[in-house]
């Protein structure tokens, strides 16, 4: 009980400082991840296995870390996720040093006349479609970095697109099950397939999907509008070719960034792991860049990855395997079952706002994890179908992640590439915009559920 309470508090105080933002984030999160380590699993646990179990360094030893593993989640450090972001950092730092980034803003400027309101609906829809596909990270990594660029060129604040996107990324990561790592944990325990996903919550997403296109749109047009509005006469953007300085580079940086894709869609088929697929390409990204562009190319990228932002992951999942390996994350699962009663439109609407708004402050894989035990005996006690929870847990966990700066890692990614582009993105902006935008996915997905399984 004495490690629950420590876990709870260490954990509040982290969140509490990362609002404040007062200093800088991974700070907190080493600090919060090295109290529980020393005081919770330490002092009050004194459990050295508890503090292996959470530092995670056997997986490196581990064939299926790299190979022939399904996607499951571990209390502690996940060292496939980090391993993941980071080389997708450097593949995307290699694109940009090829000037694909460059090359691709000015086409998509050019396609849309220069006008920012197509640009915004565009962006948006580039994200939902290609993360139903790709891993969310990647594609907010990806345009991320377009629109800093772009912006650079058009003159207008980057941060409404920025937001957008990264919203749009989690909410097309919700229509399938290798769009987001809840899904896939749900998937594979449950057996479910991609076109399961695909016509249960892709349907709901699809819905959703309309409804953000018209929210943002209202929020953010009269803003992108004024910055059109107050550049003197027509932006001028050079021609997309001009990008473009060393041609070998940028064709070898793009067709990294296919293969990328390729193994992102097809890694349950090839059994890699997104651990060994972000070594891949970080390794081919080196590679092509050494030999196209020289070693002091090789050089920059390396230097130029965001490691605050890895650090900050780390430091966060070892706070949250404090509230995992010390019952606190169980301890709300059975919640869900004994506030329910049995009827069955009460435990779909827990399970679904429970997930949601957890999963806006505690990471959502382990979350999802825990879930899956509890759904499937409640499933089996009420004599239920274990899909409508299933898809109410998917949905909770994918969308919930929104509302807050850190409750997915598309968004520490998108609000990390912003800062670090020199366009910080507080809490108070972010949770102003993306709040609401969460409120009503949500109802829309509660009336969803409702209309089709209740």
């Amino acid at each position: 009980m004495f490690a629950q309470i420590i876990a709870i508090c260490i954990f509040a105080t982290m969140f509490l400082l990362i609002i404040l933002d007062k200093f800088e984030r991974h700070y907190i999160t080493l600090g919060s991840g090295a109290l529980v380590l020393v005081l919770v699993f330490g002092v009050c646990m004194r459990s050295m296995s508890a503090i292996w179990e959470t530092l995670n360094l056997g997986a490196f030893f581990q064939s299926t870390f790299w190979y022939g593993a399904s996607e499951e989640s571990t209390a502690g450090i996940n060292w496939s996720t980090i391993l993941f972001i980071a080389g997708m950092m450097i593949m995307v730092e290699g694109l940009g040093k090829a000037g694909f980034f460059r090359w691709l803003c000015l086409t998509l400027a050019k396609l849309v006349h220069y006008r920012t309101v197509p640009l915004l609906i565009c962006f948006m829809s580039l994200s939902a479609f290609l993360s139903m596909f790709i891993d969310s990270i990647t594609v907010v990594l990806f345009l991320a970095t377009v629109t800093l660029e772009l912006a650079q060129t058009m003159k207008f604040d980057p941060v409404p697109m920025i937001l957008s996107e990264i919203f749009c990324a989690n909410l097309g990561g919700a229509a399938t099950m290798c769009g987001d790592p809840p899904n896939i944990i749900i998937g594979t325990s449950l057996g479910y397939t991609f076109f399961d996903f695909i016509e249960n919550t892709g349907a709901v997403v699809a819905i959703c999907f309309v409804f953000m296109l018209i929210y943002f749109t209202l929020c953010f047009r009269k803003e992108l509008e004024r910055a059109e509005h107050a550049n003197v006469g027509p932006v001028t953007c050079p021609e997309p070719s001009t990008a473009i300085t060393n041609k070998k580079a940028f064709l070898a940086s793009a067709g990294v960034f296919l293969l990328a894709v390729v193994l992102l869609i097809t890694h349950a088929q090839t059994e890699l792991s997104v651990a060994c697929i972000g070594v891949i390409v970080a390794i081919l990204t080196l590679i092509v860049l050494g030999l196209t562009s020289g070693k002091k190319s090789v050089i920059e990228i390396i230097k130029g990855v965001d490691y605050k932002t890895l650090l900050f992951f780390i430091g966060l999942f070892v706070s949250v395997a404090g509230l995992e390996k010390t019952g606190v994350l169980n301890m709300i699962a059975n919640f869900i079952t004994s506030v329910s009663e049995g009827n069955i439109a009460v435990i779909v609407i827990v399970i679904l706002w429970l997930s949601a708004i957890t999963s806006a402050f505690v990471d959502n894989i382990p979350f999802a994890a825990t879930m899956i035990p509890v759904i499937r005996a409640i499933a089996a006690t009420e004599g239920m179908d274990i899909g409508v929870l299933a898809w109410a847990l998917s949905l909770g966990t994918d969308l919930g992640g929104n509302a807050t700066p850190i409750g997915a890692s598309a968004n520490v990614v998108g609000t990390s590439a912003s800062a670090k582009g020199g366009y910080p993105i507080g809490w108070g902006r972010y949770c102003k915009y993306c709040v609401p935008a969460t409120i009503i996915v949500m109802a829309v997905s509660t009336a969803y559920l409702f209309l089709r399984y209740l």
